[in-house]
């Protein structure tokens, strides 16, 4: 299935608002830390990771990569970057 820039946008900070701990300190045009601002914990992580994998058919993300995803900036440019992969030229 292929997603406009603004489709994954949407559908990725649905997901983030949806499953932050802190919901009600998310601000969608806002970049905001995972962690400190929006509440996720190790489980909570795991579990975003999990629903964006399933929603967008993502590979699973490594723990490098993981690791280094901490704000929901860092969660957009992955998404784009893989669906951006595999779309054809």
């Amino acid at each position: 299935m292929s997603y406009s820039s603004e489709e994954v946008r949407e559908t990725v900070l649905a997901i983030i608002e949806q499953l932050a701990p802190e919901r009600e300190r998310f601000e969608a045009g806002k970049d905001l830390r995972l962690v400190e601002d929006l509440g996720f914990h190790s489980l909570a992580l795991l579990e975003l990771a999990f629903a964006i994998e399933d929603d967008f058919d993502l590979p699973p993300i490594d723990e490098q990569t993981g690791r280094a995803i901490q704000t929901t900036e860092q969660v957009l440019a992955y998404v784009l970057g893989q669906v951006d992969a595999r779309t054809p030229s």
